[in-house]
């Protein structure tokens, strides 16, 4: 053997071993990071809610009720406990007609503030998205061909259509929301003919994320509302344990 062989030799033994060391690094960062991530934002919102609410609540406390250990001391907590308070007041308030009024002024006024009204109504949207009510209009996922053919793209039922554009289209069609990504409160109206659409046993908020991120968030199977897709008539797409696909 010569010595370059046996360098050769060696070089190709230590690569096995780093890249199972790159591979042990890479799949310890996708456990830990998004545990210390979470655990980072939980903390600094708690900090952020006691230092931007904590600190005027009890100088309030201290000047109006004469409680001097809260001149004194700083009371962690305090401030946590008046956003969730907030939170709920706000709710409620938007369910109001009085609230719901002035949540649009001022929905009006922030979207009139340059580079403010790019962030407020992209976090605004998202959420709505996620936790608001345009989550209830969307019944389930469902996969087709569009915009062309072997191209595939998620759409939300909203309903099985019926009216006019069932009449001019002349068959059995549904109506089907396709959003855009990264933002879900835009996109397209589609009616699909029943046969050329699938049904996905993705829950509404995994089928989001999805497309939130475009697609870099593999979805959690389950969740869908397979009884309702099969009485609606949308084929539905084998499942584990499920041999074949049926038409409801």
């Amino acid at each position: 053997m010569t010595p370059e062989t046996g360098k050769s030799n060696a070089s190709g033994g230590s690569e096995p071993l780093l890249k199972r060391i790159r591979g042990l690094l890479i799949a310890g960062f996708v456990v830990i990071a998004p545990l210390f991530l979470t655990i980072w934002l939980v903390i600094n919102l708690f900090l952020f809610a006691d230092g931007f609410l904590g600190k005027p609540i009890q100088y309030l406390l201290a000047k109006f009720l004469g409680i001097e250990y809260f001149q004194n001391q700083m009371v962690h907590g305090i401030g946590f406990i008046a956003l969730v308070l907030l939170m709920l007041v706000a709710g409620w308030l938007a369910k109001q007609y009085l609230g719901k009024r002035f949540v649009e002024v001022l929905n009006s006024i922030i979207e009139r503030i340059p580079l403010v009204n790019k962030v407020y109504i992209a976090i605004l949207q998202i959420s709505e998205a996620l936790l608001g009510g345009q989550r209830e209009v969307f019944k389930y996922a469902v996969i087709m061909e569009y915009p062309k053919e072997n191209v595939y793209s998620i759409g939300f039922v909203t309903q099985d259509t019926r009216g006019a554009a069932q009449r001019a289209i002349g068959s059995d069609v549904i109506s089907i929301f396709v959003p855009t990504t990264p933002n879900p409160t835009s996109g397209y109206l589609l009616f699909v003919p029943k046969q050329d659409v699938t049904y996905l046993d993705l829950s509404v908020e995994e089928a989001l994320k999805l497309i939130i991120s475009a697609g870099a968030i593999v979805p959690k199977s389950g969740g869908g509302s397979r009884e309702a897709a099969r009485a609606l008539g949308i084929r539905l797409a084998p499942t584990p344990g499920d041999d074949n696909s049926s038409m409801g």
